[in-house]
């Protein structure tokens, strides 16, 4: 291990023929376990008598006490839960997998903050890329010491030297979001997962015949489960082009297979399955003291009507890191955007407000032609917006990118200064009254997103944008 905090190195990404290269691939484990976490979050806990044996394996934490009362403050009722996979070779069932690291600090970098919107229909998985470069703060221990602030330091290297309460307090710090749980896990129950699920299934672009991860599989679709699919989440370089952001989205997939499996495969339903799914997760989970089975079966209740259509994962906008290509920074203004859009969520989607009444009709959306212009200065904005528009029944294109401003407008062409005012009525931003465009063209509106940029009255995606590059549990595991 790298001596140097700012800059943990990781051998999972090893030579295979270098002692140290055992550990290669265990961390993206965490992705799986994580999964799971969300389908045990989401799912019906109601007979907690039936369970209570597996209950009993969680271990428990008290983050509260390490982290003090300078915190962030809640803005609305949703839930924040900070998921970690943790690589300790603590344990006989851990310490199979490298026996000369059980001594060795753990590492985690897979670390995913599962936000439930309020109302509990809806839920994302932010994941952090493990080479995040990030204010680390000064962290209380458990030994009454402190760690040593880093200004940037890698965000998986916050686990490492302070634990649990140390990632959050550096998560916070740099989103303003308040975190209220922690499930920790490590990687004893993998196998068990995905056998209890009776498999996960996944979409190969190509076939691979990888000798490190020894992963053997055909082009196109199969279901994997134990061994296999332990392979499978372990692989990098023969899959994808060899990044830890492409191997992110690819273990994006898998998790959000694996909790549209157990959604629809009755699971969740079905008293044996639950019973061996959380026997299987709970004996490698940790969590903060006031995540209690009661507090959880509680989450769980409300958020039973969810879908796998509802559950959304996303990578937090990153970019080039300008003094090291091999790290990455947060991408601006997006990640301030995405963060606000977190901190303000509201209960599930509203109506757009009622506008007062006028002498002439309003125009309904679907006789409103649009055209949407990137102002923003963030790649994909027009395209995100489009997309809301048009859930909301917009007849909409992209104008591509022009000049940037802070400021959301509205414009219209000729014949179209009613249409302007329906656009208007639903856009959150307070823009300025629509005005005439000079050459515009007649009977459409042209929106300019700017910097200021909010999301929809009535947005579909529950107050949070559509991100770009994000998956959907119930997304065909083969789209591209």
């Amino acid at each position: 291990m790298n001596s140097n905090p700012m800059y943990m190195e990781y051998v999972d990404d090893a030579d295979e023929h270098e002692p140290s290269a055992r550990r290669r691939g265990w961390r993206v484990l965490g992705w799986v376990s994580i999964g799971l976490s969300v389908v045990m979050v989401a799912g019906s806990l109601g007979a907690y008598a039936f369970y209570r044996t597996a209950f009993g394996n969680i271990s428990q934490e008290d983050a509260n006490a390490l982290l003090g009362p300078n915190r962030p403050k809640k803005l609305n009722s949703a839930m924040n839960i900070l998921l970690l996979g943790s690589d300790t070779r603590a344990g006989a069932g851990n310490a199979q997998y490298g026996r000369n690291m059980t001594k060795e600090l753990p590492r985690s970098d897979t670390m995913i903050l599962l936000h439930l919107s309020p109302g509990g229909g809806q839920a994302m998985g932010i994941s952090f890329p493990r080479d995040l470069m990030v204010p680390i703060p000064s962290c209380k221990l458990k030994n009454g010491q402190s760690t040593q602030a880093q200004n940037p330091g890698q965000i998986n290297s916050s686990f490492t030297y302070g634990g649990a309460s140390c990632v959050i307090k550096t998560i916070e710090g740099f989103t303003n979001i308040k975190i209220d749980h922690f499930m920790q896990v490590d990687f004893n129950g993998f196998k068990a997962v995905t056998e209890a699920v009776g498999g996960v299934d996944v979409c190969l672009p190509k076939a691979v015949n990888d000798p490190q991860s020894k992963l053997r599989l055909s082009k196109g679709k199969h279901t994997i489960k134990g061994e296999q699919a332990l392979a499978y989440v372990r692989n990098r370089k023969g899959l994808g082009n060899g990044s830890d952001t492409d191997r992110i989205k690819r273990q994006q997939k898998f998790m959000g297979a694996l909790a549209s499996k157990a959604m629809s495969a009755g699971v969740l339903s079905n008293p044996k399955k639950m019973l061996d799914l959380m026997n299987a997760t709970t004996k490698s989970l940790t969590t903060d003291k006031e995540l209690t089975p009661q507090v959880m079966m509680r989450i769980g209740s409300g958020m039973q009507g969810m879908t796998s259509g509802k559950l959304r994962f996303v990578t937090a906008p990153w970019g080039a890191y300008a003094p090291d290509p091999n790290r990455v920074a947060l991408q601006q203004p997006a990640a301030d955007q995405f963060f606000s859009a977190i901190r303000n969520d509201k209960t599930v989607p509203s109506e757009p407000k009622k506008k007062a009444s006028t002498a002439t009709p309003a125009i309904p959306p679907s006789q409103v032609r649009v055209r949407v212009f990137n102002a923003s200065g963030i790649d994909g904005q027009a395209k995100r917006v489009a997309d809301d528009l048009e859930q909301q029944g917009f007849q909409v294109t992209v104008g591509g990118n022009t000049s940037p401003t802070k400021t959301t407008r509205v414009m219209y062409g000729t014949g179209a200064d009613q249409h302007a005012q329906t656009v208007n009525g639903v856009l959150s931003t307070s823009p300025p009254p629509p005005a005439a465009r000079t050459g515009g063209s007649p009977g459409v509106v042209d929106l300019v997103v700017g910097s200021n940029w909010t999301p929809l009255q009535g947005s579909k995606t529950g107050g949070i944008p559509t991100q770009q590059g994000e998956v959907k549990a119930n997304d065909d595991i083969c789209k591209e």
